[in-house]
Formats: C-alpha cells, structure tokens, sequence
C-alpha cells in the first residue's frame, strides 16, 4: 500500500455507527447489522482534491476503532499522531453525544495539533421522524465552535455527508501543504510511525 499522507482516526461510544459510516466511505456499502469492532480496524482511500492545475492526491488512513469501555486504553494507542479525528455520536442517542466530550478531553491532553470533526450518525432516522433527535442542533454546533471543531451530519444508510466529511478533510491537509512553511502546523510533518501503515497483528475486524 502506498504511503498514508493523513492519518485518521474514529472514536465513539460503542453503537454509534463508526464502522457503518466507514464502509459506507470505503466501499459504498451500507449493512443494517454488523459485527463489533474489537480493537481496530484498518482501511485506506486515495482522494484528490483541487483543479486539474495544483490536483493533489492524498491517501487517506481510516482507522475504526472499537467504542466499548474496555477497548478505551487501546483506542489511545491508534489517535496517537492522528492528523484528522471523527468523533461519532449517534442523533437518537443523548448519552452517544457526551462520550464525544469525553473524547474530546483525551485528544485535547494528547494530540492538541489534531483537527476534530463531531459527526452526528444516522441522519436518515431523523428525517424519517424528526421526534427522535435526541441531541439540540443547536448545542453541537455551539460545543463544537467552543473547541474549534467541524460539524457534521451523517447517514451511512443513504451516503449522505460522508463523502463531504473526508473530502474536508482532505481538503484541509492540502491547505496546510500549501501554507508558507512558517505557518505550518505540526499535523502536517510526515506521519514517520510505520508510514500511517496498520502495525503488524495489531488489526482486527
């Protein structure tokens, strides 16, 4: 596999849709039932971002990590060096959204040049019946504006919002590889940690 250029990283409460929102991205595939994440799991995706005169190809790395309690020490070891993080929580579930500001602490003491992306999952509910939002828009966003964080709203379900997720990410990391040196943030030096690649016997599906 080619170098991996941003590494990123997914984090949640356990049942909030990560690994349904990454095989959407991954493989436009979308199953009402999967198997729990135990540990990690690894996948990548080559994306190209700008016009046909500065077009830069960026390699994505996607990390899935598992959301139950007792995989959280381990979830510590796959955000280190992340450049991009999508902290899920899904918009039927209250308690989903304040296990992202658990989330939010840990990266904020550990990687404070990580950019974050507070995703809402399973928008496809909410429109079906609106009733069922269990989380204020209005709150994400004014949280997320609180620690400089992007917001976004998914549905692995029909696609939507997940291609705009990872292309802002991209997008992102090729503005900061246009950016005067001077003004760089550390997030886009070369991940140097086995080149964003899965270490060995440390993936699991």
């Amino acid at each position: 596999m080619s170098k991996v250029d941003v590494k990123v990283v997914l984090l949640g409460k356990h049942s909030v849709g990560k690994t349904c929102l990454v095989e959407r991205y991954l493989h436009g595939k979308f199953k009402d039932t999967t198997v729990a994440t135990v540990g990690a799991a690894f996948g990548a995706k080559k994306v190209t971002v700008g016009n046909h005169s500065n077009a830069k190809e960026i390699t994505l790395g996607i990390w899935d990590t598992a959301g139950q309690e007792r995989y959280e020490s381990m979830s510590r070891i796959y955000y280190r060096s992340a450049r991009a993080t999508i902290v899920c929580f899904d918009l039927t579930d209250g308690k989903s959204f304040e296990k992202v500001k658990f989330w939010v602490d840990e990266l904020r003491g550990n990687e404070e040049g990580c950019e974050i992306y507070v995703v809402g999952t399973k928008l496809d509910s909410i429109q079906e019946n609106g009733s069922v939002r269990a989380t204020n828009k209005e709150e994400v966003n004014d949280y997320a504006k609180s620690i400089g964080a992007h917001v976004f709203e998914t549905s692995s379900k029909t696609g939507e919002g997940i291609e705009e997720l990872f292309n802002a990410i991209a997008a992102s990391y090729a503005r900061q590889l246009d950016a005067p040196s001077s003004t760089r943030s550390n997030t886009v030096s070369p991940d140097k940690s086995n080149n964003g690649n899965p270490p060995p016997k440390k993936c699991c599906g």
